[in-house]
């Protein structure tokens, strides 16, 4: 018998202490402002990736900001919220290869600047077929990809 490799999805529910909040050291508050930050679980991260419908895209700081307002903190770690949002994505490329329909549909989430993530399972290739198929223009500046005027279609998460 085969083993199925859920490596990803034993990350996303592995049982952790997050949510944790902490105080913004001082090296950090000229970027993230004064106050505390979240660090969120896997979890909330996937679920926020999850809530957004066909058409419509979100960002890692979109994001980050509803985890803010959710624990009343000036901020969300920017590391920890990308690191979970990537486990997300792994965890969906797993569950598309597990045969699962209903998945977490990872390339709507975007870099803050509208950048499609490479990190992501499938790579550029396959965040630009998919954003295709949903209707979203893809310009290349340089090395990158990016969804043309996607503020424009960023859901309230």
């Amino acid at each position: 018998m085969i083993k199925k490799n859920n490596k990803f999805r034993e990350k996303l529910f592995k049982k952790t202490d997050f949510p944790k909040i902490k105080n913004i050291p001082k090296n950090l508050q000229k970027s993230w402002g004064k106050g505390k930050f979240v660090m969120p679980s896997p979890l909330e991260v996937n679920f926020l990736m999850k809530k957004v419908p066909k058409g419509k895209l979100t960002t890692i700081n979109e994001i980050r900001k509803k985890l803010a307002k959710k624990y009343k903190t000036t901020t969300a770690c920017p590391i920890v919220t990308g690191i979970f949002s990537w486990i997300s994505a792994s965890a969906a490329r797993e569950d598309v290869q597990a045969g699962k329909k209903n998945i977490t549909s990872y390339w709507r989430t975007l870099k803050s600047d509208g950048k499609i993530n490479l990190k992501y399972p499938g790579g550029i290739p396959y965040q630009k077929k998919k954003l295709i198929n949903e209707n979203h223009k893809i310009t290349k500046r340089g090395k990158n990809y990016f969804v043309e005027n996607f503020e424009n279609k960023l859901v309230k998460l």
